[in-house]
């Protein structure tokens, strides 16, 4: 037994030695690439792809030690070269690579390959999505640059419609680097010479991998394609990696196709709602225009759409908002170090921007729901130089005050309002590119047969982009805005009048980016406004009327603002942002006013402890010179706006904040954490009593104010599965004392007290459940504080009758809100042979018929009763249609 085992071991020893001496040999013949790839990936453990080898039949005879060279020598006697990137083999045509996109790129005919080489994406991560790249040579292999490092840039379009594709990462794997795109879709990335690799991934696209032998600075044009199952899965990556990575803080990126699934209002996809759903951001009640961001009140945001200020972003007092969601491309909220090319307002930018049409082909969407209708078309006009979006949205909503009953006094009335928009951009040749964006907005509403409303925002502008260089590149932009309102009031004869009211502005902007090297860019420009107010005009409305006419006088003022901004990346770790503007301000007027003027100040840093986990730190400082007069609460349509002149100085202001980003869940969800707090000197409250629309001595019916906000945000996202959404919640505080001089008639006598629109908790949960790829349910659930109110305490007798005694300004509350939301979504069917898809969307907006209240009003009833009374603006559940094709 012992000499079988050792004769046993003998012989395997021998065995063993036998196989290492004579190395197993790897023979095939004919094969053709998908068969080749497989004997790579059985022999050697590497995968292998192999471009336009469809008619190649290789042979291999070696031992598994010498596959590599036997393999690239095989590939070389083909015609192919084997490329090594990131351990990914590529084996590609020897013949000269494409540098950069033909001029006729988007006219791709799939059966014309003369001079488009199309190449399965290289995926060996199955967290890569697999799309359609191509390898490129990037600068001249015969004039390869003498630096190690190289900067690529170009722009990143959509396939299917040629536009640009703004926010989106191009990211370099090894050594990892990433760009994002401008508005513009151009992006700059810097890296090492050499076979690389990058990965492109934006928001609802399908992510792109792209092969690239770089020899020196070149340009490289991107296309990505949309991806068919959007709502899925990774559509918020890109935006999650761009907040770890930027220093600013504060910031919202939010896109259109999250719009539309919200539930809101009579089902209308609504720009501002969705706003609305952000921690830090709240509206002082339902269906109210405007927004109050960090304690800042509603005139304290500017508001911008394609460069233009939008005074009134509403329509029917805030019910929907002015902006058509089918041209929409992208909405970016700056609510805290906001960037020093923006200024005007102390508390927040919005910034609105229109897709510019597409390049390749017409093509439009319409829809309809139960009180508005729309419709939009984009398109080419001179094919790869000239497009055009327009779109067009209105109501038809008569018919729901028609239902109210004879005893609501409201049958009678009637509301319209319509919105158009209009772009236009001509591209003159590679490095520049012309603009024109036009739009209109208009409300008009009756709540009886004699006294009519009506309000419109008039945008007109004209944009200029120039690329200077690889490093350098311009925008200007200039244009025209106008807001204004009247009302008629013609119950009466004898008191018949109109009134109305006007805002107009003139700008010039001039921004500058200057990438000085990878890790260090500059922006610089100026800002220029002339501003014309008229305050209000009264006449009389008809040959009976004895109102007098009236006329305020007109109000000038000019702004000239220069600014820089540095952005500074000192490590991998650490990152600054240092920022100054500075803004000049003159009352146009016959008395002479010294200019108002001074720095803004916006600085922020951030520090990553690794790619999960970010800490941020920001400071801004803001000036205001035009204010918003109001006695109500939420916007109206007949608040009037105000020039600083020498008896109303300009709002100022500054805000300190703090932040902690973090990826948790393997990258699934997101979370955030950011506290801040701000002050705020010179707002205008008013005095109790206070008169506001054609008063001539404005300045002594308001009060100069100061004011502080503090609070934390927490926001939890899950971009990722069937279930995805966000939740936000804010603690905040915002509180006002007057600020002028100390006596008797101070409000709440010179103590702080809570802002109107003051609402300390905030709770908002959005989430999104898709069953297939065409079904899905929405949910959106609200909470928040009820605002703060001031009410009658008690009543005395005064000169033989009564009065009423008034609590301190704000010291009550109104009942909290609560509102729970649902929509069934019925998406297009995937067959992309169709030639319209069409979108259904089935809703109840307030689902449980919760009767929150807007606000409470007392009246005097049966001598000397006061009696309380509560209005609710939706007070039981509104079920909602809505149909939409694309065409």
């Amino acid at each position: 037994m012992k000499k079988t085992i050792i004769i046993f071991i003998a012989l395997l020893a021998t065995g063993l030695t036998a196989n290492a001496q004579t190395p197993a040999r790897i023979t095939v013949k004919g094969i053709n690439a998908d068969s080749l790839s497989k004997v790579i990936l059985k022999e050697g453990g590497r995968e292998l792809l192999i471009k336009d080898a469809s008619e190649t039949l290789f042979n291999l005879d070696c031992s598994r030690q010498n596959i590599w060279t036997s393999l690239e020598s095989e590939l070389e006697s083909k015609g192919f070269r084997l490329l090594d990137i990131n351990n990914n083999l590529v084996a590609v045509s020897s013949k000269e690579l494409l540098t950069k996109l033909p001029d006729r790129y988007f006219d791709y005919n799939p059966g014309d390959t003369t001079d488009l080489e199309y190449v399965k994406a290289v995926t060996f991560d199955d967290n890569t999505a697999k799309s359609e790249n191509k390898v490129y040579k990037i600068g001249d292999p015969d004039m390869p640059s003498k630096g190690s490092r190289v900067l690529m840039s170009g722009y990143v379009r959509n396939l299917d419609s040629g536009e640009p594709l703004p926010g989106v990462s191009v990211m370099l794997e090894e050594p990892f680097a990433v760009a994002t795109t401008d508005a513009f879709g151009l992006y700059r990335l810097t890296l090492p010479k050499g076979a690389r690799s990058i990965v492109v991934k934006g928001y609802g696209m399908e992510d792109a991998k792209l092969m690239l032998d770089v020899f020196g600075d070149g340009m490289l044009d991107i296309v990505m394609k949309d991806k068919v199952y959007a709502l899925s899965g990774v559509v918020l990556t890109a935006e999650s990696n761009l907040k770890m990575r930027s220093t600013q803080m504060g910031i919202e990126k939010v896109r259109i196709d999250r719009i539309k699934h919200v539930p809101s209002a009579f089902g209308e996809a609504d720009v501002l709602k969705i706003v609305l759903t952000l921690p830090g951001v709240k509206s002082v009640g339902e269906s109210s225009g405007g927004f109050n961001v960090r304690g800042g009140a509603a005139d304290q945001n500017l508001i911008l759409f394609n460069e233009g200020t939008i005074y009134n972003p509403t329509h029917l007092f805030g019910l929907f908002s002015a902006f058509n969601p089918d041209v929409v491309n992208d909405i970016e909220l700056y609510k805290s170090t906001i960037p020093a090319k923006f200024g005007g307002r102390i508390s927040s930018v919005l910034e609105i921007n229109s897709r510019n049409g597409n390049s390749n082909k017409i093509t439009g969407s319409a829809g309809i729901g139960l009180l508005t209708g729309k419709f939009h078309l984009e398109g080419p006009i001179a094919k790869g130089k000239t497009n055009f979006i327009a779109g067009l949205r209105t109501t038809y909503s008569n018919w729901i005050l028609g239902l109210l009953p004879p005893s609501s006094g409201y049958r009678d009335g009637k509301a319209s309002f319509s919105d158009m928009t209009l772009g236009l951009s001509h591209k003159i040749n590679e490095d520049n590119t012309l603009y024109f964006y036009g739009y209109y907005s208009g409300d008009k509403f009756s709540f009886s047969r004699d006294t009519t409303y009506g309000y419109r925002n008039i945008n007109a502008s004209l944009k200029w982009r120039k690329i200077i260089d690889d490093r350098r590149n311009m925008v200007m932009s200039a244009g025209f805005d106008q807001y204004g309102f009247n009302t008629a009031d013609r119950g009466n004869p004898v008191n018949a009048y109109e009134m109305d009211f006007r805002i107009r502005q003139l700008f010039y902007k001039a921004n500058f980016n200057w990438m000085v090297h990878e890790k260090h860019s500059v922006n610089y420009g100026v800002n220029t406004l002339l501003l014309d107010l008229s305050p209000g005009n009264l006449v009389p409305a008809g040959s009976e009327s004895i109102v007098v006419e009236k006329r305020i006088p007109v109000e000038r003022g000019a702004e000239l603002s220069f600014y820089a901004s540095d952005t500074w990346t000192l490590s991998d770790a650490l990152s600054v942002d240092l920022g100054v503007r500075y803004n000049l301000y003159s009352a146009l007027t016959r008395d002479s006013v010294k200019p108002y003027h001074g720095p803004e100040f916006r600085v922020s840093a951030r520090y990553a402890a690794n790619d999960d986990l970010a800490f941020k730190g920001g400071f801004s400082s803001m000036r205001q010179n035009i204010h918003m007069l109001s006695n109500t609460s939420s916007i109206s349509p007949t608040d009037i706006w105000k020039l600083s002149d020498r008896n109303i100085v300009p709002q100022t202001g500054w805000q300190a904040a703090a932040g902690l980003y973090q990826n948790i869940m393997r990258k699934k969800v997101e979370l955030s954490l950011e506290a801040y707090y701000k002050e705020m000197y010179n707002y205008l409250d008013y005095k109790s009593g206070a008169i506001l629309n054609m008063n001539e001595n404005i300045h002594n019916d308001v009060l100069k104010t100061q004011g502080r906000a503090y609070g934390i945000e927490i926001m939890v996202r899950k971009p990722l599965g069937k279930l995805n959404g966000w939740m936000a919640y804010t603690y905040s505080k915002t509180m006002l004392r007057e600020s002028g001089k100390k006596d008797s008639y101070n409000i709440n006598d010179g103590n702080w007290y809570p802002a109107s629109y003051d609402k300390p908790h905030d709770l908002k949960i959005v989430a999104n459940y898709k069953f297939t790829q065409r079904f899905s349910v929405s949910v959106n659930v609200d909470y928040a504080t009820g605002r703060p109110v001031t009410i009658p305490v008690s009543k005395y007798n005064y000169g033989g009758g009564f009065r009423l005694y008034y609590s301190e300004r704000n010291a009550y509350r109104i009942p909290d809100y609560f509102r729970a939301d649902i929509a069934i979504n019925i998406e297009p069917s995937h067959n992309l042979t169709l030639w319209t898809h069409s979108t259904i969307t089935i809703g109840v907006y307030n689902v449980t018929g919760r009767q929150n209240a807007f606000s409470v009003f007392y009246t005097t009833e049966n001598g000397n009763k006061v009696q309380g009374y509560q209005l609710s603006i939706f007070g039981s559940p509104i079920p909602y249609i809505n149909y939409n094709i694309k065409f």
